[in-house]
């Protein structure tokens, strides 16, 4: 990550990395914790809610999957040290996170927008031309959200093509020209374990790296 920085020119500022500890267990995520790092991802809204419990507090928790709203509020109850959604893909979800934060007394949530940018039907997130109309929407409408992102997912086999990455770097640029922010406002959530050194040299501000971390995930045998 360091060395990908600095062929980008940013040497001395990599971005956040974000350990996903899906399917893996909670001593696995205490073994990565022991040794220093503090800022763990998870797909599955239960999968999270066991796991957050065991773990000491102070991990920075990232959701990356797909969230229904009728999981909010069990998903904000049960971890208290969420510390960033990064996958509100309608303006629904986003009033709902925003309605749920101020009934349980939190803080403002962090949250980015998930963009496709792939154009896969199997892939959440906003078309990019609709990203603005949801960040506006978060950023004008929602108080206890802060909108601090986009956030891209890469492609079947856990890769993007640059093609992608252009395509958030181009929604960040509208969004922060319509919404009068700066770029270093908001940041660009872009690749995985295949793909995490490219996104890194595009501008990527923060990456999801999981099997590269934790190994292969293992899923429950189908009967």
């Amino acid at each position: 990550m360091a060395a990908a920085a600095a062929r980008a020119g940013r040497a001395g500022r990599p971005p956040r990395l974000v350990a996903v500890s899906k399917t893996k267990p909670a001593e696995a995520v205490r073994e990565a914790y022991e040794a220093g790092h503090r800022v763990f991802g998870e797909n599955y809204v239960q999968e999270l809610a066991d796991k957050a419990p065991l773990l000491p507090q102070d991990c920075a928790w990232h959701f990356i999957g797909h969230l229904q709203s009728n999981k909010v509020k069990a998903l904000l109850e049960a971890v208290p040290n969420l510390a960033l959604l990064e996958t509100v893909d309608s303006a629904k979800l986003a009033s709902k996170l925003d309605s749920t934060v101020a009934s349980l007394g939190r803080p403002p949530l962090a949250v980015f927008v998930q963009v496709n940018t792939s154009g896969e039907e199997s892939k959440y997130g906003v078309e990019p031309q609709d990203c603005l109309a949801l960040a506006r929407h978060i950023h004008e409408q929602c108080p206890h959200l802060r909108l601090a992102g986009l956030m891209t997912i890469g492609m079947p086999d856990y890769t993007s093509r640059p093609e992608n990455f252009r395509c958030l770097a181009d929604c960040r640029r509208a969004v922060c020209a319509a919404l009068g922010l700066q770029e270093g406002d908001l940041e660009l959530s872009m690749g995985m374990s295949g793909d995490f050194e490219a996104a890194i040299e595009m501008g990527s501000t923060n990456v999801r790296v999981g099997s590269t971390i934790f190994g292969a995930r293992q899923y429950p045998a189908k009967a």
